[in-house]
């Protein structure tokens, strides 16, 4: 199974390069849309899409209006300026708060553990990069504020070569101070309403339609995933507007929605565990499922196999717990005691680390 990883403006920029080699694709840079324009209703009383305006007056007309602006689309404004209903929205912050620094060296670090490893009061994220990079991010609830002394690069240190498992990313060289990043919301955007588009030539994708904290570093395979899904259904009803926009919605519900929502509920239960350690509460019992996925999955190559596809948004868990082999695998440890987590740093200890 291969992937790639990376820094993400490395990642956009050799995408966007292909993309401008495309003989099909014409990539103009710095020119910012203002607002959208619209044409004949497909659709009587919903405004129907036909291009879009520029800040400079210049009107450029399409069969469809695809909205890939990110988390920050303005889209949902120029809906409504354009006479459709507003789509509905839901968002909400998981209230995590990102430490990060990035690395070069030589020899990247051989992985040890789990991409992602919780531990206890904070998990932590080693990822490889390109040109001979990586990154080591921990990241907590914003809620404990005596987590924040992180952002020192000697406390940082500190805690990650407490983690055995991960203290040898540190080994190369620094290229960036500890990064922050926090106030990242969770936000879903649904563009059919009481089973009515809110506008027809028009698909949001990736991002600009549902986006997660990055916990667990997935947004641009989710993306990916739903732009091969618009694809799909532009292919079969470009010339359809109101079919498009009815079946667009229902395959991104089907093929995408899952991922969302699955991220949702594992940040819910992920944060009101740290924060049931912080205040020193007994702390939430975890999934049962996902929990004897994990622990079948350090015995079992068929399971192994399949939490990596999960983790690449390859599959949803709910399809690979379903696996008669898998699912009888998780049957031998119903009812059996599940290893506790070794990797575990209690809060005494944590406090020691953050003060030095």
């Amino acid at each position: 199974m291969r992937f790639v990883t990376g820094r993400r403006p490395v990642i956009e920029w050799a995408t966007a390069e292909m993309a401008q080699a495309a003989p099909n694709v014409t990539v103009r840079r710095g020119i910012k849309v203002r607002e959208l324009i619209t044409g004949a209703s497909a659709i009587p009383g919903v405004p129907h899409i036909a291009g879009v305006r520029t800040t400079s007056g210049e009107e450029i007309r399409a069969d469809l209006v695809i909205d890939a602006m990110g988390r920050r689309s303005p889209a949902c404004e120029w809906i409504v300026a354009a006479g459709g209903r507003s789509p509905s929205e839901e968002a909400e912050d998981s209230n995590f708060v990102y430490f990060t620094r990035y690395f070069t060296g030589k020899q990247r670090p051989r992985r040890k553990g789990r991409l992602l490893t919780p531990m206890g009061l904070f998990s932590i994220l080693t990822l490889d990069g390109d040109n001979d990079t990586w990154s080591v991010t921990l990241f907590t609830s914003a809620r404990n504020k005596a987590m924040r002394a992180l952002r020192d690069t000697a406390t940082f240190h500190r805690v990650v070569t407490a983690c055995p498992m991960q203290a040898h990313w540190l080994d190369g060289e620094p290229i960036t101070h500890v990064l922050l990043m926090a106030g990242v919301l969770d936000r879903y955007r649904r563009f059919v309403v009481d089973g009515q588009p809110v506008v027809t030539g028009f698909a949001a994708v990736a991002d600009a339609w549902a986006c997660t904290n990055p916990s667990a570093g997935r947004g641009l395979s989710v993306g990916l995933l739903h732009a091969q899904v618009l694809r799909n259904v532009a292919r079969r009803h470009i010339g359809d507007p109101a079919e498009f926009s009815r079946e667009y919605d229902v395959e991104t519900e089907r093929q995408v929605g899952p991922f969302y929502r699955n991220q949702i509920a594992a940040d819910r239960a992920r944060i009101a565990e740290m924060n049931a350690l912080a205040d020193g509460l007994p702390v939430p019992p975890p999934n049962p499922v996902m929990a004897r996925l994990f622990a079948a999955a350090s015995e079992d190559a068929d399971v192994f196999r399949g939490v990596i596809e999960i983790a690449m948004c390859v599959s949803l868990p709910q399809d690979v717990v379903a696996r008669p082999h898998i699912a009888a695998k998780l049957a031998e440890l119903d009812g059996r005691p599940l290893p506790p987590n070794p990797n575990i740093i209690d809060r005494d200890r944590m406090a020691s680390l953050l003060a030095g």
